[in-house]
């Protein structure tokens, strides 16, 4: 079996950004899958790694971003997801979570094949992070039921998107890591 990761993206945040109340109940749903993800990978010594756009705040790290986000009105959609000491951080600015950060020197440092992406937005910064692990010969899982969606209709197309042009194996999330 191939080295995995677990990949959290964009699950750190305020929700205090345009279309937030389009994707809040969608994430209402997610947060329980993606806790169980992590409690299950965890328990298996599988790396989890957060991928976390810093919002435009340039002098911002990872524990500032949790912290700002813990102390939000939305902190309950973060506290089952809070890091661990032995989580990795990459902080990105941009859709993809490769795009402008050292996540594929990180992945190839430590010998992962296969990537685990779970987190928000599934239509948006998902697929677009799909696509260039993809492009970067990662296998990729997405188990579906921990993604989050503004608009179903699109989340739906991308999934089958992901499935078919990068061969992303799409799964619910009770098949992995049982």
């Amino acid at each position: 079996m191939s080295k995995s990761a677990l990949i959290v993206i964009d699950m750190i945040t305020t929700y205090d950004h345009e279309d937030a109340e389009l994707l809040l109940p969608s994430a209402r749903r997610v947060v329980p899958v993606v806790a169980d993800l992590l409690q299950r990978a965890r328990s298996r010594d599988i790396p989890v790694i957060y991928v976390n756009d810093n919002f435009g705040e340039w002098r911002s790290h990872h524990g500032e971003l949790l912290d700002k986000a813990l102390q939000g009105p939305h902190a309950d959609l973060v506290e089952p997801l809070r890091p661990d000491d032995a989580s990795l951080f990459v902080v990105k600015a941009r859709h993809s979570i490769f795009f402008e950060t050292p996540l594929t020197y990180l992945l190839q440092q430590q010998g992962f094949e296969r990537l685990v992406l779970c987190g928000q937005v599934t239509e948006q910064c998902v697929l677009y992070s799909c696509l260039d692990a993809h492009i970067r010969h990662f296998d990729v899982t997405i188990p579906r039921d921990a993604t989050a969606h503004m608009h179903q209709d699109l989340a739906d197309a991308a999934l089958r998107m992901m499935e078919r042009n990068m061969g992303a194996q799409v799964c619910d999330s009770d098949e992995l890591w049982r």
